[in-house]
């Protein structure tokens, strides 16, 4: 993780643990933090915005079925970034500019390992985001050095890229994030 950290090209860091209990979680959130604090990125805890709270990330990202903004907002502080995964749809993206989120996560843009049953976004989606608000969008799923490029083109701010860079069967972490410029 050091590597990938120190590169220079990771603003954020999503930690995205499904299958733990709390008390492993609250563990491997805590040495999280300090490998991203020493490279000075931001970190990002997913779905739970308590641990967010209980280890001082930089904030946390809710899925569709995670607790609304209003009640992460309340009980993370105001600096704390809050993000919310639209996927493709119009509806939600309207509904979570409504609850002034931080930025928004559209897709899955490409099949994905991670979640290969989720339906496709059209790229189109975020030119269509842009026109309704300034929030940063940040691209999701199948992201690799090959497909970036064309999401930069339509506006993305950001990436999520996480099977290419950590369940890569080709390269290592450290040198999967050296393909991106």
């Amino acid at each position: 993780m050091a590597e990938v950290l120190s590169s220079r090209k990771v603003r954020y860091f999503q930690l995205r643990l499904k299958k733990h209990s709390n008390s492993k979680l609250l563990r491997i959130a805590r040495r999280v933090k300090n490998i991203t604090k020493k490279y000075k990125v931001k970190l990002i805890i997913n779905d739970f915005p308590m641990l967010a709270k209980k280890i001082n990330a930089d904030g946390c990202h809710l899925g569709q079925s995670d607790e609304p903004i209003k009640n992460a907002r309340s009980l993370l502080k105001k600096n704390k970034i809050i993000g919310i995964t639209c996927h493709g749809s119009k509806k939600l993206i309207l509904n979570a500019i409504k609850q002034k989120p931080d930025y928004i996560a559209l897709g899955s843009f490409f099949k994905s390992k991670l979640k290969p049953r989720a339906k496709r976004t059209q790229k189109i989606l975020v030119k269509w985001t842009k026109q309704r608000t300034n929030l940063p969008i940040v691209a999701i799923g199948g992201i690799n050095n090959k497909n970036y490029k064309s999401l930069m083109k339509f506006g993305v701010n950001y990436l999520a890229i996480s099977s290419y860079i950590w369940n890569n069967p080709r390269l290592k972490p450290e040198k999967a994030i050296k393909k991106f410029n």
